[in-house]
């Protein structure tokens, strides 16, 4: 038998085929009974009042139809297994409505109403929901980093730039900076929130219907904050996909570095951080290892996030302006990995950042290594000296260059001196307790004053500030919480009223 002959065999000659149902039809069902089930039939709760309100059906049919959806809803969704009959989870919940209340009253259902704007409104119920999740793990990582953050106000430790140590600067700057960064990354998280949370039901396949209905009824239903108003855009528009997939690549490329560096930190050639006992784990036969595998593990996931992520932009790069297969169900569960890896990297950091132990010690001895406050040196060489800045930054490399060459850990006194002579030819006097105040990070820390700076006062004050942006972030979590409970309630009232006046 030829490869023909024996697809044929298998798949048969009418739709679907057995290929065609293992390789798509059945995923495709699993992802829908696992993800869509509670926000099919709230789409049906709200749909079938908004129907009864506007007249199209009667107060006895509205209800008859809604018993068989309560009756549904109550169903455990792991039960429902792909059945040939449906093509797919809708049209099973169709069938199964229409065997418990009659076709004709289950078909009633869908008057006005599309499988394509029905299964837009799904991923958006869901994805917000998703949303919300990640918004408050992400406000649970900013609080853990203001909260070690501010008890290392005075932690000092060399800052680096090109992987080299720079300058000093403190912990507590250092973890409100990756602090500042998170904190934008869940203003993109909000916006992609409030672009996800817009009702598109009411657009039917594409240009609305012809029936009386309410599409403002129905969002405010299902706790929608605005309409997709153009019916088109409703159904062709996949931004809201885009835009939660992009927010979800800038938070996890943001994490991805930070948490490289607390790697490096950790290791022994480091020597700053150290990772808690339940977060490392030992080698199966090197026994003084102490392996930052939470570490490791959340760099990993972030970055299979983004490739999730990235993923959803693929997909939907170049395809048509329309419904279209690409931007559904084969998509949506990119997006609901890229959410749960992100979810996991998230509360392992927060986890990891709480708990592991500072070496203060080392940290303020490796910042007094390496020349780091030479900057230093020339700024006073301008403020208290007079000479030109370009001129003082020559001074300062000149022996900072001779150390390196050298390879002498400190610079001495009579290298400034000659410097000086060399450059500007004649000598300026340069009191060795000066020199000593300049070499310690410690000065270097306390000078630099200026708004955002590392000085402990100005962190603190930093500090205070983003604490009550985070209490406020965290209001208007819970606002947004409120509404949707208060939609869902009023919602479920609203059929129950219905339900006691149909009876």
């Amino acid at each position: 038998m030829g490869t023909r002959e024996e697809i044929q065999q298998r798949d048969g000659t009418v739709f679907p085929g057995k290929t065609y149902v293992d390789c798509l039809l059945k995923p495709v069902f699993n992802d829908q009974r696992d993800y869509l089930f509670k926000a099919q039939f709230q789409i049906h709760r709200a749909h079938v009042l908004m129907l009864c309100d506007q007249g199209i059906l009667s107060a006895q049919e509205a209800g008859e139809i809604l018993r068989g959806v309560e009756i549904l809803a109550g169903m455990d969704p792991s039960h429902l297994h792909y059945d040939p009959r449906y093509e797919d989870l809708f049209f099973m919940v169709e069938g199964l409505l229409g065997e418990e209340i009659g076709e004709e009253a289950a078909g009633n259902m869908h008057i006005a109403r599309s499988r394509n704007d029905m299964g837009v409104a799904m991923y958006r119920l869901v994805l917000r929901e998703q949303l919300l999740e990640v918004i408050w793990r992400v406000q649970r990582l900013r609080e853990a980093l203001l909260e070690v953050g501010g008890e290392h106000l005075e932690t000092v430790m060399p800052a680096y730039t090109h992987t080299q140590p720079a300058q000093p600067t403190t912990l507590g700057h250092y973890l409100l900076a990756v602090h500042d960064v998170t904190e934008r990354d869940t203003r993109r998280l909000w916006s992609a929130y409030q672009t996800v949370n817009r009702s598109p039901l009411g657009a039917a396949a594409l240009t609305t219907t012809g029936f009386k209905i309410s599409r403002e009824s129905v969002q405010a239903f299902l706790g929608f904050e605005e309409l997709v108003e153009n019916s088109y855009d409703a159904i062709a528009g996949a931004d809201d996909l885009l835009e939660t997939a992009t927010a979800l690549i800038l938070l996890m490329t943001d994490a991805g570095r930070w948490i490289q560096e607390l790697l490096q930190f950790c290791t022994q050639e480091f020597n700053f951080l150290q990772v808690a006992d339940p977060y490392v784990q030992i080698s199966s036969i090197m026994p003084q290892k102490r392996n930052p595998v939470s570490v490791e593990h959340s760099r990993s996931l972030a970055s299979s996030a983004i490739a999730d992520a990235q993923a959803v932009c693929t997909m939907i790069h170049n395809t048509p302006f329309g419904d279209i297969v690409d931007t559904e169900d084969d998509l949506q569960p990119h997006l609901y990995r890229a959410i749960d890896k992100s979810n996991r990297v998230l509360k392992l950091m927060t986890a990891v950042i709480s708990t592991m132990e500072v070496n203060q010690e080392e940290m303020r001895r490796r910042a007094g290594e390496g020349w780091i406050t030479v900057t230093e040196l020339a700024d006073t060489w301008v403020r208290e000296g007079g000479l030109p800045f370009r001129r003082a930054h020559q001074i300062a490399f000149q022996v900072a260059h001779r150390a390196i060459r050298e390879q002498r850990h400190r610079i001495e006194p009579e290298w400034l001196r000659e410097a000086v002579e060399e450059r500007i030819g004649k000598k300026i006097p340069f009191p060795e307790e000066k020199w000593a105040e300049i070499c310690d990070p410690r000065y270097f820390i306390e000078v630099r004053q200026c708004r955002g700076g590392p000085h402990p006062r100005e962190t603190r004050r930093m500090l205070k500030n983003r604490q009550e942006r985070l209490d406020a972030d965290r209001q208007e979590w819970e606002r947004r919480r409120e509404v949707l409970r208060g939609a869902e309630d009023h919602l479920q009232a609203r059929v129950q009223q219905l339900l006691s006046q149909s009876r």
